[in-house]
């Protein structure tokens, strides 16, 4: 059983007593820690990397978060180093943020990383800036996790206005601007009436007047460090009455009107998800697509226990007691077993143009040998997983044009075959061709999100590329 403390953050939000009850009843830490009105962000960051933890995980919680299933659970079967929350944020549906997991070890690589020198990452987003810093070296990575935890709802006036004008700062990057419009879109039209939306619109426009795009990090620090006061000013300006207390039966009597809009956290009776597409057909994207959805999938698992039952003819896999689905390549010579092993299991097939799904592969099994010396356990593993799923998918242990070609055909005419008698219980979805959230939400019936469909696999058919380039030159 894990050792677990909690840092609880917060800046008089409307809804932190009743927050840190609920965190109390759900996560049961060890000790708490109260981050009380510390701001800016960045101090508040700076202190809480100086607690004296002795623990084994701590969750730092923001007091716009109220957690609404029992966590400490999976905290104590967890061993990864960082995991990220999605959570159902009022104004952009799911999202990840407002409660963080962490492995002591990062957190104290964190508190030794230094704080980087005028750096609008770190203004922004100083505690996801640290972290990011403090796990290259460590070489680890961070996971997701749905739960369902309600973020942003029942907020003060004031404190929407200063979100909002700090979300218009952070969006100022193409794709982060995409997000924030799209979500935008999807909110209630304006009725001459001043709600949490009227707000968040005023605070985004006076955070372009006031701190107009290509201002300096120091420029920007200080009008975060104003926040507070500009927010009691304009609600002042526009003459806003406060919202009152909040309190246990105000969050009751919303749950008990809109239990529609729950079941993203744990949940036994959920279907089985799988992606049944072949690798470079949009399985990345899907899978982050998924679990916006509320579906925590694994993609193209490398651990050993996976390895060891799929190459021994086991279908229930230990895998399944944290994830609700897998997608990539790993489903593909077993989805037929899925099916029989977890009935009213829901299947994907991810397809794209062929020729553009054949030169993606060349350039993704480019400097990936299936055979390769190596004294580390983990990295002959995932050798194993890629000798043993190359072989059963592909029949080859190189990228063969031909061969593929065969292996693409062969693979959709026989799941189309499979399924020809329950449509419903499969998707054909082209994520590559544009294709999303209008297919993928009804089919697992869930309500359309209003941020945009990941797209994955373009930052890695770059990388690839690049390296390809390198190595020409290199030869050359």
């Amino acid at each position: 059983m894990a050792k677990v403390d909690l840092v609880f953050r917060q800046v008089d939000e409307r809804t932190r007593d009743v927050a840190l009850e609920l965190a109390k009843k759900h996560i049961r830490p060890e000790n708490i820690f109260i981050m009380d009105d510390v701001r800016p962000f960045t101090e508040c960051v700076n202190q809480m990397l100086q607690i004296p933890h002795e623990c084994d995980y701590v969750v730092y919680l923001d007091a716009d978060c109220l957690i609404l299933e029992e966590m400490r659970d999976f905290i104590d079967q967890c061993d990864a180093a960082y995991v990220d929350a999605y959570v159902s944020d009022r104004f952009r549906g799911r999202i990840h943020c407002g409660l963080h997991i962490t492995r002591i070890d990062l957190v104290r690589q964190m508190a030794a990383t230094p704080v980087p020198q005028d750096d609008l990452k770190y203004v922004l987003r100083p505690e996801s800036r640290l972290r990011n810093l403090a796990m290259k070296p460590l070489r680890l990575s961070k996971q997701f996790r749905n739960f369902e935890i309600l973020h942003d709802h029942f907020q003060y006036y004031r404190h929407v206005f200063q979100k909002y004008a700090l979300r218009e700062l952070r969006s100022r990057t193409d794709e982060q601007y995409r997000r924030l419009s799209m979500a935008m879109k999807r909110w209630p039209e304006p009725n001459g009436e001043h709600d949490d939306y009227k707000i968040a619109r005023d605070a985004i426009e006076f955070a372009r007047k006031m701190c107009p795009h290509g201002s300096s990090s120091a420029e920007v620090h200080a009008f975060i460090k104003e926040l507070p006061k500009h927010a009691e000013a304009e609600m002042a300006r526009l003459g806003i009455a406060e919202k009152g207390e909040f309190t246990m039966a105000e969050l009751e009597a919303w749950m008990s009107r809109n239990e529609h809009k729950l079941g993203f956290g744990s949940d036994p009776d959920k279907p089985k998800v799988f992606g049944i597409g072949l690798s470079r057909t949009g399985t990345r994207s899907l899978t982050s697509a998924l679990q916006i959805l509320g579906w925590d999938c694994s993609h193209y698992p490398i651990d050993e226990d996976t390895y060891t039952e799929l190459s021994n003819g086991q279908y229930d896999l230990s895998l399944f007691k944290d994830y609700d689905g897998l997608t990539d390549i790993t489903t593909v010579p077993f989805y037929q077993q899925f099916d029989k092993q977890y009935p009213g299991s829901k299947f994907i097939l991810t397809v794209r143009d062929k020729d553009s799904w054949l030169r993606s592969c060349q350039n993704h099994w480019f400097n990936r040998p299936a055979f390769a010396p190596t004294d580390d356990p983990d990295e002959e593993t995932h050798l194993l997983m890629r000798q043993f799923l190359r072989s059963a998918v592909f029949g080859c242990y190189t990228f063969v044009p031909d061969r593929f070609s065969w292996v693409y055909d062969r693979h959709i005419a026989e799941v189309k075959e499979y399924f020809k008698d329950r449509p419903e219980d499969l998707l054909i979805i082209d994520v590559v061709g544009g294709e999303g959230f209008e297919k993928l939400a009804p089919f697992l019936n869930r309500p359309k999100p209003a941020q945009p469909f990941p797209h994955k696999g373009a930052v890695m058919t770059q990388k690839v590329e690049q390296a390809r380039a390198e190595a020409a030159v290199a030869v050359a």
